[in-house]
């Protein structure tokens, strides 16, 4: 009754009654809106209906008699076979094309059995065979493939840490009819994003702010150890974990700048203060070289009277120096000057020094 239903909405009236076909193919029994009548066999009773549109144009109106002898029932006939070779060259072209598909490389494929579930079989690169629409296969792609994730997370001393964290993953060629069985095609966001999240933050949290700086290969080590076993639970492997960001929270970084600021300035504040001692031990060298030399001058004095007139002379070369290659016109005494030499100017000075109260 289905077939009937079926073949009698796709002939035109014009030659449905002249049409006398024992039985018709198995893909015209299922109605276009039955829900297991796969897309292409649809197409392929459209191209019926076509055909046999084509047919009653060609065949002349009073051509066909009224009843099945004569004539009509050599012209039924071939268009019954017609419809059927049709028919058959549509179910094997279908076949063919969907009875095979290819796996390129670094994939593997899957299998899905209508009747029975999912096979256990892998299937590898290149051609592979299948029974159209009863198995249906499904290709992963197993190629290292990178994951990126940026996370905020608390360290051990209460500070807020930026983290970003790159994984390179990939499934495990050999579990993956459990991972289509249980986590599907995008594995990967399904379970990635929250072990990454969760495992970054409870390693950040085992570590103060500055040993996140100073201790960045441990961390990372740490946090490639927990997603490494908690990936394997779900047949993940993973080939790589790197930090690629590490920032921390816009006060704590100016704390550390105000800290570094400090640090700097007591260590200036240092330089000043040895800069300080140094002058004083000079000034006091000095000191003591010129009380030396004071010392040493008086004595000299004493032992030998000459000495002053030996100093005499030496400043009167300095002033007639001085005097002789400047260019102004000079008037004054020579004994100002200090340059007689010759006259008694020493005898003067020695008299005023015995003078009482003189030099008081």
């Amino acid at each position: 009754e289905t077939a009937n239903a079926f073949f009698s909405a796709q002939i035109p009236d014009r030659i449905k009654h002249h049409l006398q076909i024992p039985s018709l193919p198995i893909y015209l029994r299922y109605t276009s809106t039955d829900t297991f009548c796969p897309p292409k066999l649809q197409n392929m009773a459209d191209k019926v209906r076509e055909a046999m549109q084509r047919i009653a144009k060609n065949i002349p109106k009073g051509s066909m008699p009224s009843g099945p002898s004569g004539g009509g029932s050599g012209a039924a006939a071939a268009a019954g076979k017609a419809v059927t070779a049709l028919g058959a060259a549509g179910a094997l072209s279908y076949g063919a094309y969907n009875s095979i598909f290819s796996v390129e490389g670094g994939h593997r494929a899957v299998m899905f059995n209508r009747f029975t579930g999912m096979k256990s079989t892998l299937y590898g690169e290149g051609l592979n065979f299948n029974i159209p629409w009863f198995e249906t296969p499904y290709v992963y792609d197993i190629r290292t493939r990178p994951c990126n994730l940026q996370t905020l997370s608390g360290s051990k001393d209460l500070q807020m840490v930026t983290i970003g964290v790159r994984v390179l993953h990939k499934p495990d060629p050999n579990k993956l009819v459990w991972i289509y069985q249980h986590l599907g095609k995008n594995y990967d966001e399904r379970i990635l994003p929250s072990l990454m999240n969760e495992c970054a933050k409870a390693v950040v949290a085992r570590y103060n702010a500055n040993e996140l700086l100073t201790k960045r290969d441990l961390v990372s080590a740490d946090i490639k150890a927990e997603l490494v076993r908690r990936a394997g639970l779900f047949n993940v492997k993973l080939e790589d974990v790197a930090i690629t960001h590490l920032s921390f929270s816009p006060e704590y970084a100016r704390a550390v700048e105000r800290k570094q600021v400090a640090q700097q300035d007591a260590e200036r504040a240092k330089y000043i203060v040895i800069g300080a001692q140094q002058e004083k031990q000079t000034i006091i060298t000095k000191a003591k070289g010129e009380a030396e030399s004071a010392t040493l001058i008086g004595l000299s004095v004493k032992k030998n009277p000459g000495f002053m007139s030996l100093r005499r002379i030496d400043a009167a070369r300095d002033i007639a120096g001085i005097v002789s290659t400047s260019g102004n016109k000079i008037y004054l005494n020579a004994d100002s000057l200090l340059l007689n030499l010759l006259g008694d100017a020493d005898d003067k000075f020695e008299k005023s020094i015995k003078k009482p109260g003189k030099w008081l």
